[in-house]
């Protein structure tokens, strides 16, 4: 009693823990699963943090162990298996220190992890430890014991666990067989391995790929390659189909084994299957990992994707045995060689030079470099940067020497940067110093300095000082050996203005040497001068305007802004009406918006003196139409007829559709017309009019044509009013009418075609029982527009029929058009639906078969919806071995059509079925069975740590679970919680942290406040969990309440939770923007405390705080913040357009001019570019292209950071649309020597531009740029589209390796 007492309350004091595990896993789960499913394999960089992440949070489930143990075998093929067998361990042990509860399970998972890892171990140990902690061995247990014996070709071991597997009944199964053909080969008897196939089938037993695999390993570590070839054919002869992963299986022994002459036989075998590619890369990498990277290198080459002339991406596809190369230390230099010189890599030099220097391999890095040189490839002093950096950081001035020694050796000499900030700092101060000196001597640069270094004379040499201090003295001379033109032209005229009155001086400058740059030297003129300057010179700078103005020299608004907001905070309006009058005339800035107030007055007056209503009239009869009342709107329309709008014709002619009045609705539309034959409806009114025409039998075709001819729009919401139109006829059987509707729609080209718009007259055709005449039509959609409409529906309906020819007909047609794969998938559904299972289970184990999740999940959620039990257990069931099928999702399907029927003994079978198969369900599939048989009364054979009891009360006991909270909208469960909390009723902690999370998630948190108050009556020690705590900072930060906020992080910390990435970022986002810089930096210090980074980046601070010291109005704390990130040594360039976006939406002229200001002083005068960078893309994206341009003629050099503008003209290129696009037709034209066309052409063929496609695939052509394989077949589809003929071949449908549909279809009893 006292022990369970004791877990009893452990359990509560770890549930708001445990609440957040069942998230955890399912996140874990999901990020392994699919990389797994996708790759084959996981990183090991992926499984330490999500391993991390679990211990951090403490209470380790079973399953999140059972998950991790299983990630620390052959998943990790880049991992050396001594390295893997260590991380197995270092996993048990501390997940077994965190509390986790181990059983079978877990014992059967590190023994799988054992053989696979190859680890030696007692089997006897390790029976000793399990019956040690308890737990009692089954059938996996001594199977795989009996592996692990046979593996070292212990046959007597093995034998005695044979003999407990008799004693205990347990059946032996071909896993059993398999493993004792290895013992017997190890053992040296390999007739007796031969003969466990016989003793097989006399056991009943067929031999499969297992078994067969086996045998070809035990051969093949003899490198007897003539009873391999046997074992091959008896493998076929007895109908045994080995995949290509079987036989890269045998390849991998034959080269460990040291046989590597008869690999190309077994390479020959491969069928290239799909999926051939990730597999053969997992080979690769496992060779390389065990140092047989010549054999790899030769598996490489068989990649079939590396043969193709025509992928830019295929043709890089060597990236992962290049960096894995370099990882493991293994030759590299004749690999790249080969590569290149086969064209099988596009630049394998670079790229390997890249990942050489990631990893900071500095002997392999220089060792490419000087081949570089024999390539007579640049070698630049960027390149050296990454394996400096880190000897810079330790202060490690022998590894810097080295570097410099290779840098001398390849005659590479450092330029300023690469001083600055990679080779002086690592020195002591003295030395540092004298370097600086002797460099700027060597290069020249001390006579770039103005002279007002030199002298304080000058009230702008006052200035400088102030912003420069001593230690910058490397970053002033960097500055000054690259000054700008400009700013020495400002110093003149500030010095010419301060001593004497020369304006004609000024003038001068201004119209001859920076006649192109006038407003940004205006800009600076006056923001160099201080406010008692600005005031003394006023006469002098009023005059110096009016002789800009009479030279016709102009300046834009935002830089009138600018110098508005200058001149404003010197006190000095006066002056801004001289400036006002240099804005350019096209440009001049409104004084206000038109006041409302205003137009109201307009409309009383015009409505008291009777002048025309129009606009009235318009209304009322607006009015009029949300009441439905159509009788007194026509009464309106006819008394005042001559002042009736076109406004007011489309409100009664809508009006009039939605009330089915077809002869009035024409009559109006006719009378509208008469008036005004040049007035369009919206799409809308249009397509109502169609409709009810179309419902009522009157095929006005004239209304779609005079959308065509006035170039109406049409959106996703007129597309569907369109597709419910079309329906309506089809649903009527009128094929001839649908025809010519729809033909007629496509045809004037009102809207592009669809699946939805093409299935209505397919809809037509099944209505009357033509399933010939559907499949011709579905057809005719696929050639004309590539849509295939309801095939389903027809290929079930031939099915039932037996029109066996048309079957055939329809699956030709779709293997040729959507691929064999397709087609497939398409056949198992139609079998299924029609309850042909033996025909459904031939299709879908088919050879080289991936699962398709979106096509799985279609057919269950069709399943479901139709209550088709049956079809959907047979698919889980015959999905079982498909490649890449995700289980726990297929279970999850299966369940949630048990719960929708009740059938909880289903739901029972299903859940001994995923033991069987070995399946990891997720928590959600846990709470979901688990709630269908508790429903039904049964008990719960395992725990779901979110389904909890109530605790009882002696006022009243009730049943109150979890999962009825989520029946409900949040406000309807706190009612609910609040009437149990008034009968005394008391919920475990998850209830109540669920429902706190629920009403923070959607802003209630007052509600949210008073849960957690009933709570911590209810629950003694209640404590919210990271997940609440995080969404309360949220909450908190966006209602302003940031003290709130901040105290509420401070006490997750002290309690040893972490907050997640988005609750801190809102939280500095909130201090930012009340201008709490003290309060950021508490954040910052905060977390940096923690012993695990959040993973957020420091701009997140450094953004934030920049933009509180604008809201307090210091905007040159801000400059001087960011200022200083940029400028630093250890700068990685961070992006600032946060920064950027805020100031911009803020409307704040005064703070943006000073950062645009920075970001061109960055740019032009220390060769950072980001910023400048990033403003200018955020003008672009705000749609402030002027502002864009002119701050590309203020900086040129924007135009060369290609990468950055290719990114961004890349991302835009994913969106259709954007051809015609002003921003990004700006872009490519003024980039056009720096762009590549690829994108430009993209954007085309996404659009559907033939011509714009046709001259730049041309252009591309022109100038040697390989197309990728999926925009050729783009433009090939248009070119179809278009009845033109494809002027280049059409890359190829990869074919699936199995037999052909027809045999199947063939063999249907109909």
């Amino acid at each position: 009693f006292g022990f369970s007492v004791a877990t009893e309350l452990k359990d509560e004091a770890s549930i708001a823990v445990r609440s957040k595990q069942a998230q955890q896993f399912d996140w874990a789960l999901t990020r392994l699963d699919s990389s797994v499913r996708r790759t084959g394999r996981i990183t090991k960089t992926l499984l330490q943090r999500i391993f991390h992440d679990i211990c951090r949070a403490g209470y380790p489930s079973g399953n999140q162990a059972l998950l991790l143990l299983r990630s620390c075998g052959s998943l990790l093929p880049e991992v050396p298996l001594e390295e893997r067998t260590e991380l197995a361990h270092r996993v048990w042990e501390k997940l077994k220190e965190l509390g986790a509860q181990y059983d079978v399970s877990h014992y059967n998972a590190l023994l799988k992890v054992y053989l696979q890892n190859e680890f030696k171990f007692s089997p006897t140990d390790f029976l000793a430890k399990m019956e040690a902690a308890n737990i009692q061995p089954n059938r996996v247990t001594y199977q795989r014991l009996i592996a692990a014996y046979c593996q070292n070709g212990d046959i007597e071991g093995a034998s005695t666990i044979l003999g407990f597997m008799k004693n205990k009944d347990l059946p032996i199964t071909e896993a059993v067989f398999s493993s004792l053909v290895t013992g017997h080969a190890r053992a040296g008897d390999i007739e007796s391995a031969k003969n466990i196939l016989s003793v097989m089938h006399g056991a009943g037993i067929e031999p499969g790929p297992d078994t067969y695999v086996s045998l070809l390993n035990a051969y093949a570590e003899k490198g007897d390659l003539e009873n391999m070839k046997k074992t091959l054919e008896a493998a076929e002869s007895a109908d045994c189909s080995l995949m290509d992963r079987d036989i890269m299986l045998v390849i991998f022994t034959l080269a460990k084994s040291k046989h590597q002459q008869h690999i190309p036989e077994m390479v020959e075998r491969l069928r290239h299957e799909r999926g051939y590619v990730p597999d053969a890369m997992n080979l690769c990498l496992s060779l390389i990992t065990q140092g047989q990277e010549d054999t790899a290198f030769h598996i490489l080459k068989t990649f079939p994707t590396l043969q193709s002339d025509n992928s830019s991406d295929s043709a890089n596809l060597g990236n992962f045995f290049l960096r894995h190369c370099i990882n493991m230390d293994t030759k590299i230099i004749c690999f790249c060689k080969e590569l290149q010189e086969s064209n099988m890599h596009t630049s394998p030099l670079s790229f390997t030079l890249s990942c050489a220097l990631e990893a900071k391999k500095t002997g392999t890095s220089l060792e490419l470099m000087k081949l570089f040189k024999e390539e007579k490839l640049p070698v630049r002093p960027h390149f050296f940067w990454p394996l400096l950096t880190q000897h810079v950081k330790d202060k490690n001035i022998a590894g810097v020497v080295e570097v410099m020694k290779g840098m001398q050796a390849l005659d590479v000499s450092p330029d300023v940067e690469t001083l600055s900030n990679y080779i002086l700092p690592v020195f002591p101060r003295f030395l540092f110093v004298v370097c600086v000196c002797v460099h700027a001597a060597v290069r020249g640069i001390c006579h770039c300095q103005p002279s007002y270094i030199h002298s304080n004379s000058s009230p702008k040499a006052a200035s400088v000082s102030r912003k420069e201090t001593q230690s910058h003295t490397l970053q002033r001379l960097q500055k000054n050996s690259i000054n700008a033109q400009m700013a020495r032209v400002t110093d003149t005229v500030a010095n010419e203005m301060y001593s004497q009155d020369n304006g004609s001086l000024c003038m001068c400058i201004c119209v001859c040497v920076c006649a192109e740059a006038t407003a940004y030297f205006l800009y600076n003129l006056i923001d160099s001068m201080s406010e008692g300057q600005v005031r003394a010179q006023e006469d002098k700078l009023r005059k110096f305007f009016s002789q800009l103005q009479s030279k016709n020299i102009m300046i834009s608004v935002n830089l009138y802004r600018g110098i508005r907001n200058l001149l404003d905070s010197c006190h000095v309006p006066e002056l801004v009406k001289d400036v006002m009058a240099l804005v350019d005339p096209k440009e001049k800035v409104s004084n206000g918006p038109v006041s409302v107030l205003a137009l109201e007055n307009k409309l009383a007056e015009l409505k008291a003196e009777n002048k025309p209503l129009g606009l009235v009239l318009k209304q009322a009869i607006q009015a009029l139409s949300a009441e439905e009342n159509l009788q007194r709107a026509l009464e309106l329309k006819q008394q005042h007829e001559e002042e009736m709008t076109a406004g007011g014709y489309a409100i009664l002619i809508n009006l009039c559709c939605r009330q089915n009045n077809v002869e009035e609705a024409l009559n109006l539309k006719r009378e509208l017309s008469r008036k005004d034959s040049s007035v369009a409806l919206d799409a809308s009114k249009y397509l109502a009019l169609v409709k009810v025409l179309s419902v009522n039998g009157r095929m006005e075709v004239d209304i779609l044509k005079e959308m065509k001819e006035k170039d109406v729009p049409m959106n996703d919401t007129h597309m569907t009013t369109l597709f419910h139109a079309l329906n309506a006829v089809a649903a009527g059987g009128d094929i001839p009418s649908i025809r010519r509707l729809q033909d007629t729609v496509f045809t004037l080209g009102l809207v592009k075609p669809t699946a939805n718009l093409c299935s209505p007259v397919v809809t037509a055709y099944l209505v009357s029982k033509d399933v010939s005449g559907a499949l011709e039509a579905a057809l005719e959609c696929q050639k004309r527009y590539n849509h295939l409409p309801r095939i389903h529906d027809i290929i079930v309906a031939l099915v039932e029929k037996g029109e066996t020819e048309l079957l055939q007909k329809a699956m030709d047609f779709v293997s040729q058009e959507r691929g064999e794969m397709t087609m497939l998938y398409d056949l198992f559904f139609a079998f299924l639906q029609t309850g042909r299972y033996r025909e459904a289970r031939k299709i879908i184990e088919t050879p080289g078969l991936r699962a398709k999740p979106g096509r799985v999940q279609w057919y269950a959620e069709k399943c479901i919806l139709n209550n088709q039990l049956e079809a959907l257990e047979q698919m889980v069931d015959m999905t079982a071995k498909l490649f890449e099928c995700d289980r726990d999702e297929m279970y999850n399907y299966l369940l949630r059509l048990c719960k929708e029927t009740n059938n909880w003994q289903k739901a029972e079978a299903m859940w001994t079925k995923m033991q069987e198969e070995n399946v990891i369900p997720r928590e959600r599939t846990l709470r979901l069975l688990a709630d269908i048989l508790k429903s039904n009364g049964q008990e719960v054979p395992f725990e779901v740590p979110e389904v909890r009891s109530l605790l009882s009360q002696p006022i009243l006991s009730l049943t109150f679970p979890l999962s009825l909270f989520s029946c409900f909208l949040p406000a309807e469960a706190f009612g609910m919680l609040k009437e149990a909390d008034k009968k005394g009723v008391a919920l475990g902690p998850s209830p109540y942290d669920h429902l706190i999370r629920a009403l923070l998630a959607e802003g209630s948190m007052d509600e949210a406040m008073a849960v957690k108050d009933i709570a911590e009556t209810r629950v003694p020690g209640f404590k919210l969990t990271d997940i609440a705590s995080s969404l309360l900072i949220i909450t908190q930060s966006k209602k302003g309440q940031v003290k709130e906020a901040l105290e509420r992080l401070k006490s997750m910390l002290q309690l040893d939770h972490v907050p997640s990435h988005l609750a801190i970022t809102r939280l500095v986002q909130a201090l930012g923007s009340h201008g709490n810089v003290e309060g950021i930096q508490d954040v910052e210090s905060l977390i940096k405390s923690l012993g695990t980074s959040p993973n957020l980046s420091s701009m997140v601070f450094v953004n934030n705080t920049a933009l509180a010291h604008i809201k307090n109005d210091d905007v040159s704390s801000a400059v001087e913040l960011l200022e200083g990130i940029y400028t630093s040594p250890d700068s990685t360039n961070p992006s600032m357009s946060f920064v950027f976006r805020k100031v911009l939406e803020a409307g704040n002229d005064h703070a943006m001019d000073k950062l645009s200001a920075m970001a061109e002083r960055l740019a032009n005068h220390f060769a950072c570019y980001r910023p400048a960078s990033d403003l200018f893309l955020q003008l672009l994206d705000m749609d402030k292209v002027e502002d864009a341009k002119f701050m590309l003629a203020r900086c040129n050099a924007l135009a060369e950071q290609k990468e950055v503008l290719l990114s961004f003209v890349t991302q835009k290129a994913q969106t259709p649309g954007q051809v015609r696009n002003s921003i990004i037709h700006m872009l490519l034209v003024s980039f056009v020597d720096f762009l590549p066309p690829t994108p430009h052409f993209h954007l085309a063929v996404l659009d559907k531009d033939l011509p714009a496609a046709k001259a730049l695939h041309e252009q591309m052509q022109k100038e040697g740029i390989v197309v990728d394989e999926l925009s050729l077949k783009r433009l090939a589809v248009l070119y179809r589209e278009a009845g033109e003929t494809v002027p280049f071949p059409e890359p190829p449908v990869k074919k699936l390796q199995e037999k052909s549909c027809s045999s199947f279809i063939q063999k249907i009893q109909l």
